[in-house]
């Protein structure tokens, strides 16, 4: 094979189609368009419009709303980190935060931190030192329970009477 003999597929290059260049040409007169009206001009962008009939985007009801101020935790169980340090990746002596677990591989990206989850309790074996976004109370308890510690880092809420 030479550099002058390559060539794609047969078909694998579809030539461009010439619209409205007559009526042997099998796009000629409206080229495609069909007849007269809004749709055969430039410039037409109506993409929900249904003649005058109320859209069905509008028909709806609206539902929800989008809390701009939630947060997006990442999801780490105690079965996971106990996993991550059998393998070596994670040292138990250390404390683990986002920027280790990230290293280590348990998890892509840090996002607005960690939240601790008990799935895998009873796996858990290690002494280990946590600083977690937040954690779950079983999750809390099983590390706790083997002489480690868990430092919440999300702001505590109050749980008083409101000011008035």
């Amino acid at each position: 094979m030479k550099l002058n003999e390559i060539a794609d597929k047969p078909g694998a290059r579809k030539s461009r189609m010439r619209v409205g260049r007559g009526i042997g040409s099998g796009k000629g007169k409206t080229g495609g368009r069909g007849g007269k009206g809004q749709t055969a001009r430039t410039g037409v962008a109506i993409k929900g419009f249904e003649g005058g009939q109320m859209p069905l985007h509008r028909r709806l009801p609206k539902r929800g709303f989008n809390n701009i101020f939630a947060l997006t935790l990442c999801e780490v169980n105690l079965g996971r980190l106990q996993a991550a340090v059998d393998k070596g990746r994670l040292d138990p002596n250390a404390v683990i935060d986002v920027t280790a677990l990230v290293q280590a591989g348990v998890l892509r990206r840090a996002r607005d931190g960690v939240r601790l989850l008990g799935n895998g309790a009873d796996t858990l074996t290690s002494k280990l030192q946590l600083e977690v976004y937040g954690a779950s109370a079983s999750a809390v308890a099983a590390v706790e329970k083997l002489g480690g510690t868990v430092k919440v880092l999300a702001p505590r809420k109050e749980t008083g009477e409101q000011a008035g």
